[in-house]
């Protein structure tokens, strides 16, 4: 059985207005079809069938479009963040009592094609709190933020990077529930401190994967992502 994994997806999503002025960015549509769905069914299609949304802007759309998720073959739950955002951190303390002990994390505007099976098993085997899958990225797709070597995460910074850092966050990560323990309930707190916790603990570990990431969190990425999606639909039929 896999772990169960949770979306974070309640953020305002201010740089794609106006388009998310009226829905959230997990439900813009790509050949007619809600960006969810696609992630929906690249997670089911590696057996990850327990999904929570954490959900906070227009959450409540989320919920009548995506309903328990019956339809596309997987189990969907929703955690919401209430009167205030709580941040990508506090909206997954929030959600522990959905997740259980562990789970996959990953972003509600991210298209990752990676092998889940095998990150999962790294992260099991590792005896870490904590995995950060990351992409050497070299500035490429997005800034790169992580100096990666010796197969370890050596340093992570969203907003000071240096030249040495040729790797990225790929969106996907791993955690064991207890990471959360010295937060509050209703703490807005960001993922990224709780990284920062790992790292200077020596209990984040890195899985390095070979594929680029898609994302629609920007014009230009929701337009590179059609363009993906498209190619891969017309192979497959």
């Amino acid at each position: 059985m896999s772990l169960p994994v949770a979306i974070l997806a309640g953020g305002l999503a201010t740089r794609m207005r106006p388009i998310t002025e009226k829905i959230p960015k997990i439900l813009i549509e790509i050949e007619g079809r809600p960006f969810a769905e696609y992630q929906i069914e690249l997670l089911r299609a590696h057996r990850l069938t327990k999904i929570v949304l954490c959900v906070g802007y227009l959450g409540e759309m989320v919920r009548d479009v995506l309903d328990d998720g019956s339809r596309y073959g997987v189990e969907l739950h929703y955690s919401f963040d209430g009167d205030k955002l709580l941040g990508t951190g506090g909206a997954l303390k929030r959600a522990l009592p959905l997740l259980g002990d562990a789970f996959f994390v990953l972003y509600g505007d991210s298209y990752l094609e990676c092998l889940y099976e095998e990150v999962e098993a790294a992260f099991l085997a590792s005896g870490k709190l904590g995995m950060m899958t990351v992409l050497r990225n070299e500035n490429r797709w997005d800034t790169s933020n992580i100096l990666f070597e010796g197969g370890q995460i050596q340093r992570y910074d969203k907003t000071r990077q240096t030249p040495d850092m040729l790797h990225i966050d790929y969106g996907l990560s791993l955690l064991q529930a207890q990471t959360l323990d010295a937060y509050g309930d209703d703490e807005a707190f960001d993922l990224s401190a709780v990284f920062q916790n790992l790292i200077q603990h020596g209990q984040l570990a890195g899985f390095e994967v070979p594929n680029r990431f898609y994302e629609i969190g920007s014009p230009q990425g929701l337009e590179e992502t059609r363009q993906y999606l498209a190619r891969k639909r017309k192979r497959q039929q």
